[in-house]
């Protein structure tokens, strides 16, 4: 195990972490007395267009995978004038659907700290004259659900939702809804359908959520880290968030370390943090291995190597490097896991998760799957890489959604920097990893 040093630890930005291992921080007397619900008082005081301002000059990016910038997000919900009623209700929900392999930063946030969650979406519901507000959370998430549930009751008793929050005029009603575990439902037009009692699948866009959201509304769709952000934010002021980040990815991060580091976990960082240190941070790599591969944002972002332990784990760094940002969920593979059948297991997730609403996710991943069965058994060829290449591209930018897109991403990657790997099984050098028996239906 290695010792960080002194320059690693300070980028440790504890902010949105910063209560976690507080006693009952989940409680909100525990939150109080660390500032919680200041954020909101200060906010109600202020004019909703100065908030979505300041969001605006803070330069805070989406925290769900996109990095769209949400001041602008906030600011496309139409208004109308000051003193006149909208012409429709407007609706922010909170994509609380965490289902990306290798993602969970959210869960426990929401599990440790509901309020910093609750009190941003009071904040943002202020800001886009929205008097309803939803959080649909992933329906495994039993414990964070019933701590979200409870702290909701909590802030209903104090005021902080409801009618005329505290004496300003404001009334918010806040529901926590629980999907039934559907990955597609993480994306935000299917979240919309399920939260309105249809199947979850993807919407045709144009018309966007922020004139034709929920119920046909005007919608604001943030997900949970983005929301949570608010309050730190409306406190701190825009300076204070830029001070930590880079100039274009402004703020801390929450990055998810798992796989083969000695401590893994969440580790709040300013972006532009390295991997390089992220590791060091985590203890170092487990004793016996070294790193050969990992993913900067979760499965459906492009793998990386060792030669990218120094790329800035931004939106514009990781971009340049060839991947995506994504969720911040960093999963490190060692020289002793095999990138085909890591490939392998997380085409087995995407085929599982299509909604099948569109052919070439549904098709596409299908007979994916089926060729690295074949590859992993020991029974592939040299056509099955050129196959699986043209499958990819047949699949992204033409599925209806970024699933599709995003299953594509470990293929093509893995097939770019460790071909090698797929000819070893291709042509005998290395052992199958799937019997017989899991071959079938792979022909």
């Amino acid at each position: 195990m290695t010792t960080p040093r002194p320059e690693t630890l300070a980028k440790l930005t504890p902010v949105l972490t910063k209560r976690w291992l507080s006693p009952d921080a989940w409680q909100i007397g525990t939150y109080e007395r660390l500032d919680g619900y200041a954020a909101l008082r200060k906010a109600l005081g202020a004019h909703p267009d100065d908030l979505i301002q300041l969001v605006k000059d803070s330069g805070l990016r989406g925290r769900g995978g996109a990095g769209f910038p949400t001041g602008l997000k906030w600011g496309f919900i139409p208004q109308e004038p000051d003193g006149k009623a909208p012409t429709r209700p407007h609706y922010l929900v909170v994509n609380a659907d965490e289902g990306e392999p290798g993602t969970c930063k959210d869960l426990p946030l929401m599990t440790h700290d509901p309020h910093s969650l609750i009190e941003g979406v009071i904040i943002a519901s202020y800001a886009i004259r929205a008097n309803r507000a939803y959080i649909y959370i992933r329906g495994e998430a039993v414990h964070a659900a019933r701590r979200l549930r409870h702290a909701v009751q909590e802030a209903y008793a104090r005021n902080y939702l409801g009618k005329n929050i505290l004496g300003s005029g404001f009334d918010l009603e806040l529901v926590v809804h629980s999907g039934a575990g559907a990955y597609i439902c993480g994306e935000e037009t299917a979240l919309l359908d399920s939260l309105e009692g249809f199947r979850g699948q993807p919407r045709l866009r144009p018309p966007f959520p922020a004139t034709h959201g929920l119920y046909a509304s005007p919608t604001v769709v943030n997900n949970v880290g983005t929301i949570a952000s608010v309050p730190y934010l409306v406190l701190g002021g825009a300076a204070w968030w830029r001070s930590m980040g880079t100039e274009k990815s402004s703020g801390p991060m929450i990055y998810s370390l798992s796989g083969r580091v000695v401590n893994p976990g969440q580790y709040e960082c300013s972006m532009g943090v390295t991997l390089r240190e992220l590791i060091e941070l985590a203890g170092g790599m487990q004793p016996g291995h070294s790193l050969r591969f990992w993913t900067p944002g979760g499965s459906s972002t492009p793998l990386l190597t060792a030669d990218h332990l120094d790329v800035p784990l931004d939106f514009e760094g990781v971009a340049a490097a060839g991947s995506i940002l994504g969720t911040t969920a960093t999963q490190i593979f060692s020289d002793q896991d095999c990138p085909v059948y890591a490939t392998y297991r997380w085409l087995e997730f995407y085929h599982h998760e299509s909604c099948g609403k569109c052919t070439p996710c549904r098709e596409g991943n299908y007979w994916m799957v089926r060729v690295y069965r074949r590859i992993l058994a020991g029974q592939g060829t040299q056509e099955d890489l050129d196959t699986l290449l043209d499958t990819c591209d047949n699949i992204l930018g033409r599925s209806f959604c970024g699933l599709g897109d995003g299953a594509t991403s470990p293929v093509t990657s893995s097939l770019k920097y460790f071909k090698q790997d797929y000819l070893d099984y291709v042509e005998g050098r290395t052992a199958p990893k799937l019997s017989d028996k899991q071959l079938v239906g792979a022909h």
